[in-house]
């Protein structure tokens, strides 16, 4: 019988390294941990400042869970798919916006903090005669921004206006193109000013609006935070109500979802704008967190959400076009 060499080097298949558990476990239990604070509503100091950074943390999961998969041990790759989703559901909601339904008259809603008055009066006024909102809301107004906007054509745009600038981050005012009446101011006596106003529309339909400025959510402030928002007034029947301005808060913090669940949408949230970044502005770096919302009655609807910058504040003006529930 006769042998037939075939040649050839036969191998041995290279075993695929695995990614090692412990370093597996540092990435996703730290997220783990995150979407459990998170999803309790846990606030306090340095934790409600942190918080507002969930998107981030939410994309950071997924590299975790790819970590995880590579160790291909159940445990951590358990932990991680479930943060991941978790995650998912409480971040992606805010890039997919819901079909209007409302269908009664437009209005349009801008509002900026201008970082103790020294936000460009020029651009403000600029974005007033290009978006032609209806209603204007600033936060740290002061004197010297009250003349600025004066000087640059906002009194013949908006002859209207409820005012309590102050040299402070207190300052605050809402202007308007229709008439104003003031309400009680809301927030606590130790708080920011929150001016409180009623207006009617040209077809009639009475609408309130709060120029929101709570204090920041830093060291011994949260109580006064806290309070600012509990302080807003839930939406009622037979009352078209709109909270807008800078409220310190992302739609991460537990006590502005308790706002929303008294019955309001967040207009970027309904938008598919809800992850646009507002704060802080004019850095070398964009804005990172999203603390300035328009919030109106569900019985609403939010046709329009865009972002604008401003020079001299580090906050981005926020514009949103609403339309409301037929009378």
């Amino acid at each position: 019988m006769t042998q037939v060499d075939v040649g050839g080097v036969v191998t041995t298949p290279r075993r695929r390294r695995r990614v090692p558990g412990p370093l597996a476990w540092i990435a996703v239990a730290p997220c783990a941990v995150w979407a459990l604070v998170r999803l309790a509503g846990v606030e306090g100091p340095v934790i409600t400042e942190l918080i507002t950074g969930t998107p981030y943390v939410a994309l950071f999961s997924l590299v975790a869970l790819l970590l995880a998969l590579g160790t291909r041990r159940r445990p951590v790759i358990a932990v991680g798919a479930a943060t991941s989703v978790l995650m998912a559901f409480m971040v992606l909601p805010r890039a997919f916006g819901d079909t209007p339904t409302a269908t009664g008259p437009s209005l349009r809603i801008l509002t900026v903090n201008l970082f103790f008055g020294r936000g460009d009066a020029r651009t403000v006024v600029e974005l007033v005669r290009r978006l032609r909102p209806d209603i204007l809301n600033t936060q740290e107004l002061d004197p010297r921004a009250v003349e600025a906007l004066d000087a640059a054509g906002l009194g013949r745009l908006m002859p209207y206006g409820h005012l309590e600038p102050e040299y402070s981050a207190s300052g605050s005012g809402v202007y308007s193109r229709y008439p104003l009446t003031k309400l009680p101011d809301l927030g606590p006596s130790d708080g920011h000013h929150m001016p409180h106003v009623r207006f009617s529309l040209p077809d009639g339909q009475a609408v309130e609006l709060v120029d929101v400025h709570t204090m920041a959510p830093l060291g011994p402030d949260v109580a006064t935070w806290r309070e600012a928002l509990r302080s807003l007034p839930p939406a009622v029947p037979g009352t078209i109500r709109v909270l807008a301005g800078d409220f310190n808060a992302s739609l991460d913090h537990a006590s502005l979802r308790d706002v929303l669940d008294r019955g309001y949408l967040d207009a970027a949230d309904a938008t598919g704008a809800g992850l646009r970044t507002t704060w802080p502005a004019n850095w070398r770096l964009p804005p990172l967190i999203t603390i300035d919302h328009v919030l109106v009655d569900r019985r609403a609807s939010a046709v329009d959400v865009s972002v604008h910058d401003v020079p001299d504040t580090d906050h981005r003006a926020l514009f949103a076009e609403l339309r409301l529930p037929a009378r």
